[in-house]
């Protein structure tokens, strides 16, 4: 057995992705950990075991991952931006967005952290600057990368679901053509038969008189016969064939046999609707080939019968025309009186569009009939309202018309652009919500760098009546709640084992009061210190 099979390989291998994240995550702790001193070095230490942790539960538990590593930040920062936590912060909130399928429980934790960073920057930092530092570390490092988790699975979830959608409307529509197209072939029989089946009658009949014509010999009457018998079989089978390919609702055609275009418009006027026919001299219909000249009649009478029935009240002009060997009907409607649009696609919403394919059954079973007799087809809506159904058919010599119909996107297509619509909306929340949330809080610290001079404003009588090697517990009752957030520039640094905190002494001032406190919390240094260009 090869190394590379064996079971120790086969775990490694699987552990290999965590392994690997754990050690880039600890890179950046381990090269600060030295410099460090005190509390920051041994919460920065901490993360060699912590973020293990965090790497083996980000599966079964994302949000402990990603709440880990927000304490011990804590505890080097207030501002919560460190070297050691940084990264690992921005990795488990990607994760926490990508693994978790609510947006609330994570939410909590971002507002959670927010709201415990304001009262602990207030008693710990005695101001409130290092509390927008850390709303901005929790946003950028945070929120951006568990948003960007978050749109990378619902564009898989919408991708997912869109497919499986269209997959099954797709397998819906394909049936409903299928059995659409073959209605339109049972129509076509039943055609064929009205006009085979009345040729073989006129056999039939023709036979039975020479089979009793006296002028004819014996075998010559014998062979009538066996000609109208023939006949006669050929009529039943072609009736029991087209009874087997007959629906239960097609089961006659609806017209007269062999009614032409002209008979049948002024069938429809007598009706009450009001329709005009264009027709060129020219244009000789009964001389079309029998499946041209099928496919024109049913044009016109399925494209009537729509107008009937989703426009009713419109006009209707009918064109008839030939040229270059192609005969080319069009049938358009005006706007009805109850709506804009006529034919099966009307009513159906804004931008729709009736055809072939996405239209109702009938032009699908329109477009079948003229398929097969070599033509084309095309329906809509017209821009400025109502519908038309144009057709071109070949004549006996002439060239098979190019296809006519729009390019229709499929269902598959069409739920897929849904589903990148859906992406393309997160995405948009996506961006606006940190751009909202960041100039809310430029709005917010504004506010605050205009107020705050006056909330760190220490009066001249407290301060003279303050007295050095006084405990800090007494000296702090008499010091306002906020403090300077920084000394003013070129201020030099206190001594290592000192702690110095700053008051303004006046609002806008370029001077502060420093109260530096030794270790163990007697006041060492009471001073005025000045701003100083560098």
């Amino acid at each position: 057995m090869t190394w590379w099979k064996r079971p120790d390989a086969r775990r490694l291998r699987a552990h290999a992705p965590a392994l690997g994240l754990w050690l880039a995550l600890c890179g950046p702790a381990a090269l600060v950990v030295a410099s460090l001193d005190g509390a920051q070095r041994w919460a920065t230490a901490a993360a060699f075991p912590l973020l293990g942790v965090c790497v083996l539960v980000r599966r079964r538990s994302p949000l402990t991952a990603l709440a880990l590593p927000v304490a011990p930040s804590l505890v080097i920062s207030l501002d919560l931006f460190t070297t050691g936590y940084c990264a690992a912060l921005a990795a488990f909130g990607y994760l926490a967005g990508v693994r978790l399928s609510r947006a609330r429980p994570a939410l909590w934790i971002f507002s959670a952290v927010a709201a415990g960073g304001l009262p602990l920057a207030a008693v710990v930092g005695r101001t409130v600057w290092p509390w927008f530092s850390l709303l901005l570390t929790l946003l950028l490092n945070g929120v951006l990368p568990w948003l960007l988790g978050r749109y990378r699975r619902q564009y898989a979830a919408l991708a997912r679901t869109g497919w499986q959608l269209a997959e099954r409307m797709e397998r819906e529509q394909q049936a409903v053509a299928d059995r659409t197209r073959l209605r339109e072939r049972a129509r076509i029989a039943g055609d064929m038969h009205d006009s085979l089946g009345h040729d073989l009658a006129l056999i039939a009949l023709r036979a039975g008189a020479l089979e009793v014509d006296p002028r004819l010999d014996a075998d010559r009457q014998a062979a009538a016969g066996e000609l109208r018998a023939a006949a006669g079989t050929a009529t039943e089978r072609l009736r029991e064939i087209i009874g087997v390919l007959r629906t239960e609702d097609e089961s006659a055609p609806r017209a007269p046999a062999d009614e032409s275009v002209a008979g049948l418009v002024e069938r429809t006027r007598a009706s009450g609707m009001t329709v005009t026919l264009e027709q060129a001299d020219d244009t000789g219909t009964g001389t079309l080939p029998a499946m041209t000249g099928h496919a024109l009649h049913r044009v016109v009478q399925e494209s009537l019968t729509n107008a009937a029935k989703h426009a009713p009240g419109a006009a209707v002009r009918v064109r008839i025309g030939q040229a270059a060997g192609q005969v080319q009907v069009t049938v358009a409607n005006t706007a009805g009186p109850g709506g804009p649009g006529a034919g099966p696609g009307a009513g159906q919403g804004a931008g729709s569009e009736a055809g072939p394919v996405s239209g109702g059954s009938g032009l699908v079973g329109l477009d079948e009939r003229v398929r097969l007799a070599g033509g084309a087809l095309r329906a809509g809506p017209d821009p400025e309202g109502g519908f038309t159904v144009l057709a071109r058919l070949p004549t006996a010599d002439g060239a098979l018309p190019e296809s006519l119909a729009r390019p229709e996107p499929s269902t598959s297509q069409r739920e897929l652009a849904y589903a990148q619509r859906q992406v393309r909306r997160r995405l948009r929340q996506m961006v606006a919500a940190p751009v909202a949330l960041l100039a809310a809080l430029v709005v917010l610290s504004s506010i605050y760098h205009l107020a705050s001079p006056s909330w760190t404003v220490l009066e001249r009588e407290r301060y003279t009546a303050l007295r050095l090697g006084a405990d800090r517990s007494r000296v702090e009752p008499q010091l306002p709640f906020f403090a300077l957030d920084a000394p003013p520039d070129g201020t030099p640094p206190p001594p290592h084992d000192w702690t110095c905190i700053y008051y303004s002494v006046r609002p806008g001032s370029d001077s502060a009061y420093q109260l530096c406190f030794t270790d163990d919390e007697r006041l060492a240094k009471k001073s005025v210190v000045h701003r100083r260009d560098r």
